[in-house]
């Protein structure tokens, strides 16, 4: 409780400390439950990112197919489910929220939710940074209630506010009643006053209740804008780092074994500051770099970027891990990029989104011009190369999926990376949103019948990516928390050492990249570290790593040592 203290001083002044403690501690009291042991994750934890209506059955609500969908399909490859925003809500697929403590009808409702929950490791998103015009908060505060008076950030509209950095390119402050309100992601979605100690009281009671309601993990979404100071680039400042560290000080009183994970689209180095000290602020972030050095690596069968990048992750933790992945809701993001890649690698996937049938979303960049911040177009799509045969691109995608899965930390998976989707070109006519390329729901009829032919692509992807979790499963050097070496073997080869906590275990994991095949000797620096044989744990056979070894083009092979 003195943390909470001191954090509060830090925000909002030592006057209003005291007043703003004794709301929380009524919060804490009403929110009291069953003390619940504190968990990490292991090699067994894989997540899979979805919306509450992407699995749709005229049996079911919504919310009910993707449990039958999961409990008949998923039940021993996934633990946990990142459900993306299920509340009412008026625009963007979810994150402009109506009411934060409803859920949709269309989905389902709470008793649907929970359920899940108590199956499956739930990541519910509390999208605190905005909320719907149509929310009860905002009308009232148009209807001049004194009881909402400060929510939403009215701004004088001939204030410089060219250093903010935003994800889109509308403008920045929306006119209502003569008030310039600030909208960071859309004129719809109205951002919110955290410098109002209401705003503070009212979504720590949203995030204890989200606990309450069997979450395992809180996705804070665009946490890095919630904190607005005229001037500043208004992202990453420290009192959102202070924000979070109180969010994460009161959870520990009451919901100690719930986790959180900030979504912060930035550049890696700022992004790994949000685990704090390791013990103070978020256990998860986002390994948003990720997608765009895979995809790199891909299109030009070279592997020297991610490697590089790879090199620089340092993280021994017991508490704290990333989250992996390689498609999501949103796009791939460019930003993450920024100090990785050139200025030509960028551009070269900005142009092949476009060739292979995708879009560019960008944003307002300071010198006037609009930069590249986010490419739209599912992963199988980026990655396919139409000059060469299914087999071959489906070899590349399942080969990516391993690296995401060798990886240090959380691998989560987008439902459509599941099946091998390509994207729902009809969907972007329909709302005019580009990211709506890789959201169509899907009817659990048609799926079951698509997963039942053994030769279509959904089928052989679905399968191969269910039979890699199993294999990841069963090795505790894949536990989230063990210790990760990355090797520089070859430009075309991308070779990750992971050793469990014990240290009994070792796994070489070891990827080309490339459309050849490629022949290489293991360097007695690594075998040094290592038994002189082992197996390749997908297909079982020796391994001597004193001899020359080879693997085909965009294969892979995960080599586990004593």
């Amino acid at each position: 409780m003195q943390r909470v203290r001191e954090l509060l001083a830090q925000l909002y002044g030592f006057e209003k400390t005291e007043s703003i403690l004794n709301q929380i501690i009524n919060l804490i009291c009403n929110y009291q439950h069953e003390f619940k042991t504190i968990s990490t994750f292991t090699e067994n934890d894989v997540a899979l990112i979805c919306y509450g209506d992407s699995f749709r059955s005229p049996d079911y609500n919504s919310l009910q197919a993707l449990r039958h969908f999961l409990d008949t399909q998923l039940q021993e490859t996934i633990s946990i489910v990142h459900l993306l925003p299920f509340f009412p809500y008026s625009s963007d697929d979810g994150f402009s929220v109506i009411d934060y403590k409803l859920v949709d009808p269309d989905l389902g409702d709470w008793s649907d939710i929970e359920n899940l929950g108590q199956s499956y490791g739930l990541i519910i998103d509390a999208v605190i940074n905005h909320i719907s015009t149509k929310s009860k908060w905002f009308q009232e505060y148009l209807n001049g209630n004194p009881d909402y008076a400060d929510f939403f950030i009215d701004t004088d509209p001939s204030i410089d506010l060219t250093s903010v950095i935003r994800a889109r390119a509308h403008p920045l402050l929306t006119n209502f009643k003569d008030a310039h309100l600030w909208t960071t992601f859309s004129a719809d979605q109205i951002d919110l006053n955290f410098q109002n100690p209401k705003i503070l009281i009212k979504m720590l009671d949203i995030l204890l209740f989200y606990a309450s309601k069997s979450a395992r993990i809180l996705r804070l979404d665009a946490i890095g804008h919630a904190w607005k100071k005229p001037g500043t680039s208004c992202l990453n400042l420290p009192e959102v780092h202070s924000l979070i560290q109180l969010i994460r000080s009161v959870l520990n009183m009451v919901f100690p074994n719930v986790q959180l994970l900030t979504e912060t689209n930035v550049p890696h180095t700022e992004n790994i500051q949000y685990f704090g000290d390791g013990t103070n602020e978020a256990q998860l972030v986002y390994q948003f770099p990720l997608p765009g050095l895979v995809i790199h690596s891909f299109l030009t069968g070279n592997s020297a970027r991610l490697t590089k990048w790879a090199k620089t992750l340092t993280l021994d933790s017991e508490s704290c891990t990333y989250f992996n992945l390689l498609a999501s809701h949103d796009g791939t993001g460019i930003r993450p990029l920024l100090g990785i890649l050139d200025d030509s690698e960028i551009n070269n996937l900005v142009q092949t989104t476009l060739n292979r049938g995708g879009f560019v979303s960008y944003k307002n960049s300071k010198n006037g011009q609009q930069d590249p911040y986010e490419l739209n177009i599912t992963l199988y799509d980026i990655l396919s190369n139409p000059d060469q045969p299914e087999e071959i691109n489906i070899r590349k995608f399942i080969t990516a999926h391993a690296i995401l899965l060798t990886m240090q930390g959380i691998p989560t998976i987008y439902y459509h990376s599941l099946f091998a989707s390509s994207g729902d070109h009809d969907g972007v006519k329909t709302t005019g949103q580009n990211r709506s390329i890789n959201r169509k729901k899907l009817n659990l009829m048609d799926l079951d019948q698509e997963l039942s032919r053994s030769q279509s692509r959904a089928s052989k992807v679905f399968s191969k990516i269910k039979r890699l979790i199993g294999v990841r499963k069963q090795h505790t050097a894949f536990t989230p928390y063990s210790s990760q070496k990355i090797h520089s073997l070859s430009k075309q080869l991308f070779c990750v050492e992971r050793t469990s906590k014990d240290r009994k275990e070792k796994v070489l994991a070891i990827h080309n990249l490339s459309d050849g095949l490629v022949e290489f000797s293991v360097p007695e620096t690594i075998i040094s570290n290592l038994s002189k044989t082992g197996k390749d744990l997908i297909t079982d056979c020796h391994v001597n790593l004193q001899v020359p070894l080879s693997i085909p083009p965009y294969g892979f092979i995960w080599i586990k040592t004593a």
